[in-house]
């Protein structure tokens, strides 16, 4: 099966039900804490209460800043050395189509749990729309089954101002919506900050998660997301000049 925009249905009924192999992901996450050595760390109380929330078996909806191609990497590596490595294995991530084309590379994304985003500045904006509404579904649908999301909400490298976020998409208040009306879930920033343009040793800061309720609008979960992102990257850079 291809990856293509226009067998959207049948890509989002494989992603539907895809089981990614969990000790292998384990492994990969670990591996890839050793190679890059984030420095993690929490704001205030926020390793305390993701515990919490984990413990309570609540979906947690990650929210990431996002600088470059290695993000992801950084990220993965950051879960690992946090109270979320527990979830690894039940960790869907948002990935762009094209990355989904390289058979091998796929490979690792299908190990990692990635899902594929067909965006519509990369293909015909209607048909792009209607894959967009089906990945919303099936993110929701398996986050009321259990799994928890990496997101970049942005939607782009920020390749412009690194120090301020790019206006945000509306996905991540969408799949969040979706899930608390039938299952607990949490927004959590995550913010990189890049050392000297290297990918070894970033800066990683995880912000305090927010729970959605039931009865809150996409508009309130994005407008929500956006300083508390924000302020989670001021905190990720100050922390580059210590």
């Amino acid at each position: 099966m291809k990856v293509t925009v226009e067998n959207a249905d049948e890509v989002y009924d494989f992603y539907t039900e895809h089981q990614q192999p969990r000790l292998k992901a384990r492994f990969a996450y670990v591996a890839l804490a050793a190679k890059f050595r984030p420095r993690v760390s929490f704001d205030g109380d926020a390793r305390a209460e993701i515990k919490r929330l984990i413990g309570d078996d609540v979906r947690l909806v990650i929210c990431i800043n996002h600088l470059s191609s290695r993000d992801q990497y950084i990220a993965a590596a950051a879960v690992a050395r946090s109270p979320i490595r527990r979830l690894i294995g039940r960790i869907r991530v948002l990935a762009k189509n094209d990355l989904f084309d390289d058979p091998k590379q796929r490979a690792n994304l299908d190990m990692m749990g990635c899902i594929p985003v067909f965006r519509a500045r990369d293909n015909h904006p209607e048909t792009a729309a209607a894959a967009s509404r089906r990945m919303i579904a099936v993110c929701v649908e398996r986050g009321v089954r259990g799994d928890s999301f990496a997101i970049f909400p942005e939607g782009t490298r920020n390749d412009t101002d690194p120090s301020t976020l790019l206006p945000l998409a509306s996905g991540v208040g969408q799949i969040a919506v979706g899930i608390a009306a039938q299952a607990p879930v949490a927004v959590l920033p995550l913010a990189i900050a890049y050392r000297d343009g290297s990918s070894v040793g970033a800066e990683v800061v995880w912000g305090m998660p927010r729970v959605v309720s039931a009865d809150e609008s996409v508009a309130d979960v994005t407008g929500a997301l956006r300083p508390h992102l924000q302020a989670t990257v001021d905190r990720a850079r100050a922390r580059l000049r210590r």
